[in-house]
């Protein structure tokens, strides 16, 4: 009798779990994935407003980058942004270069917020904003570094290539860094304010620079997205940083009209306010409607911008010859406006002027 009832505890006993495993294994194989390992919080790019000057807040996995940080007048409202987007931790904090408009609110970033590492320019400038900055990093213990060309970073699930400067140059807006920002499929590309002869140097590299987003150089002035350059980069959309009504002209009506005959989508500051980029590696989306006024800012003698698009090049259809807007040999007869194409202009027999070579 006694052996019965042992048998018949083991059974229950074996029954009891051989069902507990079978609920576990249920539990395993069926509960829903949680929803940051099945949909992975978007990476988010902030153009912030910031008037006529630059900062971009990256948020990324948890992980946060912010690039440039406007003048001295834009600390605090730089801070209170990050703080309403829950940062309280900078991975990175990229100054392209020593100019004011990029650096002059960097010091109380750095004051208000832990950084892992601060990266600037091999560009170094003997005035206050500058000063500042550096006893701002000396307060905090923290040392500088030049990134290195092609190093990589990352940033959650982004990767940040270090494209320039790959040398040392005479003016401090060629020395800025050019990085390539990335998540899955989708890149985002930032050159400070690199101008035309900076860029060159960069093709002259090799190495791929095309991107999803472009963040113009130069807060779109003419003497950056020089053509061959824009052909490489062959963005989707683009964004300029500039403020209303700029003494510099910004964003030059050149620029605007190279944007404009290649069908990309431009996002503005001076029109729209900080502007948002999303992806998730796959799309990108923006908070804001692409901008339809294609408004140029024209510095005058009185300092007060007008808003007049210029075309993209000027034909002479007697010479054949096109010529830049700004060409000090503009035909006055035999003379036709063109916003189309450099390639479409070339297509239609026309050759490029030797002396402003469009």
């Amino acid at each position: 009798m006694e052996k019965n009832y042992q048998k018949i505890f083991h059974l229950l006993l074996t029954v009891a779990l051989l069902l507990g495993c079978t609920l576990l294994l249920g539990r395993v194989l069926f509960s829903p994935v949680p929803a940051s390992a099945s949909n992975p919080e978007p990476m988010e790019v902030h153009f912030m407003d910031v008037g006529q000057g630059d900062a971009t807040l990256v948020i990324c996995g948890g992980h946060a980058m912010l690039i440039d940080a406007g003048d001295a007048t834009k600390g605090t409202a730089i801070q209170n942004y990050l703080q309403k987007q829950k940062i309280t931790k900078l991975d990175y904090l990229i100054l392209t270069h020593p100019d004011a408009d990029h650096i002059g609110g960097a010091p109380v970033i750095i004051t208000k917020f832990n950084i892992d590492r601060v990266f600037v320019s091999n560009f170094e400038k003997d005035n206050e904003n500058y000063r500042k900055l550096i006893q701002s990093l000396d307060d905090k213990q923290i040392r500088p570094l030049t990134p290195k060309v092609n190093s990589i970073y990352t940033l959650g699930t982004a990767s940040i290539t270090i494209l320039a400067p790959g040398k040392e140059y005479d003016n401090p807006n060629d020395a800025s860094i050019a990085l390539l920002l990335k998540d899955g499929a989708r890149s985002f590309l930032f050159t400070g304010d690199a101008s035309e002869e900076a860029e060159k140097d960069l093709l002259e590299t090799g190495v791929p620079i095309s991107a999803d987003v472009y963040k113009v150089g130069h807060h779109g002035s003419k003497y950056s997205t020089s053509g061959d350059f824009f052909k490489a980069v062959s963005p989707s959309y683009a964004v300029i940083s500039c403020g209303v009504d700029n003494a510099y002209g910004h964003p030059h009506a050149e620029t605007l009209n190279t944007l404009r005959t290649n069908g990309v989508m431009v996002y503005r500051t001076d029109e729209e306010g900080t502007i948002i980029a999303s992806t998730d590696g796959k799309s990108i989306t923006f908070n804001v409607p692409a901008s339809e006024s294609w408004k140029a800012g024209e510095q005058t003698g009185s300092g007060t911008p007008s808003v007049t698009v210029k075309p993209a090049y000027v034909l002479n259809t007697k010479t054949k010859k096109f010529h830049r807007p700004s060409c000090d040999s503009l035909p006055t007869v035999n003379r036709q406006d063109s916003s189309e194409s450099r390639e479409s202009i070339i297509a239609q027999g026309y050759s490029p002027c030797k002396k402003c070579n469009p």
